[in-house]
């Protein structure tokens, strides 16, 4: 039984991407985009094309090795931003909610079993998933601290403050987040907008200098610049790909801003931004080769050195939140499907709009933050942990893309043609940041790593929980049959009981309920939450309602993965299916698990049960998870041995 049309006028929710952009469907969406989303890659001017010469080994600074370069850079903006994530990977959206999560969710393969394409399929996202986490650690200490050496330069007197102030500005970005993104970015959209005109501006006056540079949009200097540098010009990628790494930040934002905003701020004022820089920078060092130590800021006139730093640090504040806020984004999403454990989430705007906030991703980001700071200790050093994560999430990327669109309907060659342009690049690029490994790029892979263990024991750990609990409830028939023929003593209210995915077996914890005290409620429902692999389901379809007989019920409640759950306001709309709810008396019925690792049990391997369970036990409660009433929940303890 479905809730009525009434319901539905009363909280439509329209499937199209157009729907899922309207919280920030407004005159502000633009600007606020440009705040959050476009930080990262915003503000890769100030040491993208210095480290593609940084190396001694690296191309020289003459004239075909600048242009060549500078080619390559151009054309990685073009092939990769502009065209595969605006025009293709944007258009994967899962109801208007991006991120590699949501990519693998369009797949629908969270029941799928070992051995099956869609069970990899889900691995590799996941994979990809926890390599943003590692990203999501670099970008704000690179950013802000690349921006802070810029004192090297307006004031060498200063530059022992360097690693100081840039500990405090870390400080500072993550103390605000809990105001919201879309607060943030209001804010931040006009100082990047002013960002972006200094790039530019900065750009036309190197092009000033040496106009001959335009030819690099000849994709032919490319070409010419790998044949004459051999493997030393592949190798230069690593550092090229510098100028990308803002692309899954951008994809995992989309659901903050929608495509409509990213695509329109990208193409009229971000990417004619960067290219105008990269121009500028390379006119001048074909003019000053010297000026390789800091080309972004040389591009200045004297004048203007000190204001240009302090834009430049308020500009690389803004460009971690791109990553900060798609972190949280990828946090929620995998905590609603299932894949890690409950964690406070913030809703800072109106709920369901996507605007979310995690107190501790915020303070881990953070804390793993600093540490890179004092760690490498320079921008350069913290370079080589940079790109072999993105990297690879972006080979991972394409990959899901591909599978989505075939699965979706695009035309085989299309998708396998597509496909195919997009690994070759992607893989180029990863293939030469993986010689980064040795020099801090196992920093990623290592957090990467840790997180996806944790994924892994949390999924499998339910899985043995569910099994160890499904083995000790008894089917709702036999329990039917028991209550019919000795029936307890019926206390008048409606209790509701939350119970796992087995809706063909009563809940443990009702059981141990009604050993304890002998007693069963008139009314007695059996909800279930259910979590759809889309990011909103409608209210139309929220609740499906079956009557088992004897006072017993059983309730789904249907939500998307970037909904927020509410247990009581969905019990209050039962009315639409015919069931009168006083949501004000209704005890809730839960059972809290005290789960105990054991070697002389058959199930996981010791250490991930220990994992498991340390993860159960810092896992936030069920009550304020489900937003459950504290003085109207009765939770039932249940010793389960794994």
């Amino acid at each position: 039984m479905l809730v009525s049309d009434m319901l539905k006028d009363n909280n439509k929710m329209n499937n199209s991407v157009e729907a899922a952009e309207s919280p920030t469907a407004n005159r502000f969406a633009l600007l606020a985009a440009l705040g959050v989303v476009f930080g990262d890659i915003g503000t890769s001017p100030l040491y993208a094309l210095r480290e593609s010469f940084a190396s001694s080994s690296g191309p020289s600074l003459d004239r075909p090795e600048l242009l060549g370069v500078l080619s390559l850079i151009m054309w990685s903006l073009i092939l990769v931003i502009s065209i595969k994530y605006l025009v293709f990977v944007l258009r994967a959206n899962n109801q208007g909610e991006g991120g590699i999560i949501a990519l693998v969710a369009l797949l629908n393969p969270w029941r799928s079993q070992p051995g099956q394409g869609r069970y990899w399929l889900m691995l590799m996202g996941l994979f990809g998933a926890c390599l943003l986490y590692g990203d999501g650690t670099i970008t704000p200490a690179i950013s802000v601290l690349s921006a802070v050496e810029g004192l090297h330069v307006a004031a060498p007197a200063l530059g022992e403050y360097i690693i100081p102030l840039t500990i405090i500005i870390l400080i500072g970005l993550f103390a605000v987040q809990k105001h919201g993104s879309s607060q943030i970015g209001r804010f931040f959209g006009p100082v990047m907008l002013v960002w972006f005109a200094v790039l530019a501006l900065l750009g036309i006056r190197g092009i000033v200098m040496e106009p001959g540079v335009l030819v690099a949009f000849n994709p032919w200097y490319a070409v010419m610049f790998f044949v004459q540098n051999g493997v030393t010009g592949f190798l230069t990628l690593g550092a090229v790909f510098l100028v990308v790494t803002g692309g899954e930040a951008l994809y995992a934002d989309l659901g903050h801003f929608g495509v409509t905003p990213i695509r329109r701020a990208w193409f009229l004022i971000v990417f004619p931004a960067l290219l105008l820089n990269y121009l500028g920078q390379t006119a001048l060092l074909i003019h000053t080769p010297a000026a390789i130590q800091a080309p972004f800021f040389q591009l200045a006139p004297e004048w203007a050195a000190i204001p240009l730093v302090v834009l430049a640090t308020v500009a690389t504040i803004i460009a971690s939140q791109a990553v900060i806020s798609g972190t949280f984004s990828l946090t929620r999403q995998a905590i609603q499907l299932g894949q890690l454990p409950r964690m406070r989430v913030v809703y800072p705007q109106a709920e369901e709009s996507g605007q979310v906030y995690l107190p501790l991703i915020n303070w881990l980001l953070m804390v793993a933050c600093l540490a890179l700071v004092i760690g490498f200790g320079s921008s350069s050093a913290m370079a080589s942990a940079y790109g072999v994560a993105v990297s690879l999430d972006m080979v991972v990327t394409t990959l899901l893309a591909v599978a989505v669109a075939w699965r979706f309907g695009w035309r085989p060659v299309l998708a396998l043609g597509a496909g195919v342009v997009f690994i070759i690049i992607d893989s180029a690029f990863l293939g030469a940041n993986l010689t980064k490994i040795p020099e801090g790029g196992w920093y990623a892979l290592l957090i990467a790593g840790v997180i996806f263990t944790l994924m892994m024991s949390w999924r499998a750990g339910r899985s043995l929980l569910a099994s160890r609990l499904t083995a000790r409830a008894i089917s709702q028939e036999a329990f039917l049959q028991q209550i019919e023929k000795d029936p307890p003593y019926r206390v008048p209210g409606t209790a509701v009981v939350l119970t796992g995915s087995d809706e063909s077996s009563v809940p443990a914890a009702l059981l141990h309920h009604m050993a304890c005290t002998q007693v069963l409620h008139e009314r007695v429902i059996f909800l279930t939450v259910i979590i759809a692999d889309q990011p909103h389901v409608p209210a139309a379809e929220r609740l499906v309602l079956k009557e088992l007989g004897l006072g017993v019920l059983r309730l789904q409640v249907h939500y998307g993965f970037s909904q927020v759950m509410n247990i009581p306001v969905a019990l209050k709309f039962c009315e639409h299916v015919g069931l009168q709810i006083d949501t004000e008396t209704v005890i809730y019925i839960l059972a809290r698990e005290t789960l105990i690792a054991r070697r002389d049990l058959p199930g996981l391997p010791y250490w991930q049960e220990k994992i498991f369970v340390w993860l159960s036990r810092n896992a936030a409660r069920a009550t304020a998870y489900y937003r459950l009433p504290e003085e109207r929940v009765l939770e039932l303890g249940l010793q389960v041995g794994l």
